[in-house]
């Protein structure tokens, strides 16, 4: 019983005396032990992989799932470790009503036979993506998410910890500098050695394991090529079932009578092309001229338009100015700046913003 009293009594002490330099930290009346610019640097790249690898994910998840309610539906089942209900995707829910339609217009129909052939095509293409959403979820977002859960998890443990063991060795150094008599003196220098050497030692853990980030990116670089490969394989299903069917439609009759084509055309007939995907291609020559035309036009104006802004963008620098997609700003060209940019202004804010983010309004 008095032992655990005495080990409460300790703890107690302790915890006040870490509170205490803390506190005068904070109001600079303590001094701090700094980390080695090496160990800080592997904080930063251990913090910005963890930051970068959600949003990664998050993007990652809306690409696969655009629904946020079904994305929710999937969370919450994983939470609970069940089985998420299976549901037909988009395309297969496109397929269905198709074959449905077909059937109701007759399959022996032209009409209603090409709606069949083309359900039947977009619950392939339905499959397809399934396996993409499976390999997807296998190979990269799991591992991903397995680093957030597991080993950022672990390192965030160990970094606290030295932040407990730099708090025991900066108050050891303030008693040490406050003691006076011999004894006191003594026993302050010993404990300074104590909480250094244990300081020491979880600075040493933390870097290892902050120096396992490196392996880290390399697992999620071999994962990043499994999910190209995964949507390669996806997309090149995508194209061939598509020029299947285009084939299959093809070679239906170039011409159907009936009483509205009649009365309209006089029997004339109206031809169903196959289109080759090359040419279904649009072209963005056009706009892109039309665009850099106006952004050539406001450098030799000299004045300001609106624009709006495409996708969010990060500002790498305080000259910079960051942008939410969507909202528009205010830009003009400035002397001597370069040509892939333009002066932006939010309201009193105002920095240097990429034109390629930006589409020039009326």
């Amino acid at each position: 019983m008095d032992f655990n009293v005495k080990r409460l009594a300790a703890d107690a002490g302790t915890f006040l005396s870490r509170a205490v330099q803390f506190t005068e930290e904070k109001f600079g009346q303590a001094e701090k032990t700094e980390l080695d610019a090496h160990l800080e640097n592997l904080l930063v790249r251990a913090e910005n992989t963890k930051q970068w690898t959600e949003r990664i994910m998050k993007q990652t998840e809306v690409l696969l799932q655009p629904n946020p309610n079904v994305r929710l539906e999937e969370f919450l089942y994983e939470k609970l470790e069940k089985k998420a209900p299976t549901r037909m995707n988009n395309h297969e829910l496109l397929g269905q009503t198709m074959i449905e339609s077909g059937g109701e217009f007759g399959p022996g129909t032209a009409y209603g036979n090409a709606l069949i052939k083309c359900g039947e095509t977009e619950k392939q293409i339905g499959g397809a993506e399934r396996e993409l959403i499976q390999s997807s979820a296998i190979n990269f977002l799991t591992p991903f998410r397995n680093f957030l859960e597991g080993d950022f998890k672990t390192i965030l443990k160990e970094r606290k910890l030295l932040q407990v063991k730099r708090l025991d060795l900066d108050a050891a150094k303030t008693r040490l500098k406050k003691a006076r008599m011999a004894d006191a003196r003594a026993a302050a220098e010993q404990e300074l050695r104590m909480t250094q050497s244990e300081f020491d030692r979880q600075a040493e853990i933390t870097r290892l394991l902050l120096e396992g980030v490196s392996s880290t990116h390399a697992h999620h670089l071999r994962c990043l090529n499994d999910f190209v490969e995964a949507q390669t394989t996806y997309y090149a299903q995508c194209y061939q079932y598509m020029v299947d069917l285009q084939k299959q439609l093809g070679s239906f009759p170039s011409s159907f009578s009936n009483n509205n084509q009649s009365s309209v055309s006089g029997g004339a007939s109206i031809s169903v092309p196959t289109i080759p995907v090359s040419a279904s291609l649009p072209s963005v020559s056009a706009g892109s001229s039309t665009a850099s035309g106006g952004f050539n036009e406001l450098r030799s104006s000299n004045g300001s338009r609106k624009a709006r802004v495409l996708y969010d963008y990060d500002a790498a620098s305080s000259s910079e100015l960051s942008l939410l997609a969507d909202e528009v700003i205010t830009v003009s060209s400035v002397p001597g700046m370069d040509s892939d940019w333009l002066m932006g202004e939010r309201g009193t804010q105002k920095g240097k913003v990429p034109i390629t983010y930006l589409e020039l309004l009326n």
